[in-house]
């Protein structure tokens, strides 16, 4: 297991499998949120879903759909989990304090060296633990 520290950006505690998308996620046209996938066409992980998961994003893109977007889903079941993200926007921050699960930003390099689709992690505060096989 690997732990490192960031920045807590919304506070708690989640243990769940990772998906590391390498590119940001738009909310409008980004998710579906009946189901918690990526549907934004070119994605690189386009057809993954989010749900129950801890996201980890480099941050969001396009306009402010994004906290509606990731309400509807948390409202249909199919958020993530957890979120930890490289950048903060506005839209980010919001869509965070809507959907209200924990979210860290501000990790070291070197965490993303370890973080890995599939991977289980979990998010304490501002501390991420991640298993490693």
């Amino acid at each position: 297991m690997s732990t490192f520290e960031g920045r807590a950006l919304v506070e708690g505690e989640v243990t769940a499998e990772i998906l590391y998308c390498t590119s940001e996620i738009p909310g409008w046209g980004g998710i579906d949120t009946k189901s918690g996938r990526i549907v934004e066409v070119g994605h690189p992980q386009y057809g993954q879903s989010m749900a129950g998961k801890i996201l980890v994003i480099p941050g969001a893109k396009g306009a402010s759909g994004w906290s509606g977007q990731f309400h509807i889903a948390k409202l249909n079941g199919f958020a993530p989990a957890g979120v930890v993200t490289r950048s903060l926007n506005t839209k980010l921050a919001l869509g965070l304090a809507v959907i209200g699960v924990p979210a860290v930003i501000d990790l070291p390099e070197e965490a993303y060296e370890e973080i890995a689709t599939g991977r289980i992690a979990t998010i304490s505060g501002s501390r991420i633990t991640i298993e490693v096989d």
